[in-house]
């Protein structure tokens, strides 16, 4: 188990990032939650098996057809386990 936190950076909100990044992390099995950010990008925190997150990063660099993904930022981190869902906090 890992656990990595993703920042994704360009025209990423207004578009279902968030949605399609809880979708994707759902049906990967991944647990942890995605937000937007107020300087417009989008932060994702997720644990899971390393390749299983690697998918999720791979997927967040494109994300649904409307958002344009300027770059991604990745810090991998020792997992907690204080998720049980992969959520969309309000």
């Amino acid at each position: 188990m890992k656990r990595v936190k993703i920042k994704v950076i360009g025209q990423v909100q207004g578009v279902n990032f968030r949605y399609s990044i809880w979708q994707e992390a759902r049906d990967l099995g991944l647990v942890g939650w995605v937000k937007n950010l107020s300087d417009g990008s989008v932060e994702i925190e997720a644990e899971g098996e390393e390749l299983t997150l690697k998918r999720l990063i791979d997927y967040s660099r494109s994300g649904p057809q409307e958002a344009k993904v300027k770059s991604v930022e990745t810090i991998w981190e020792e997992p907690t386990g204080e998720y049980s869902s992969f959520s969309i906090p309000t």
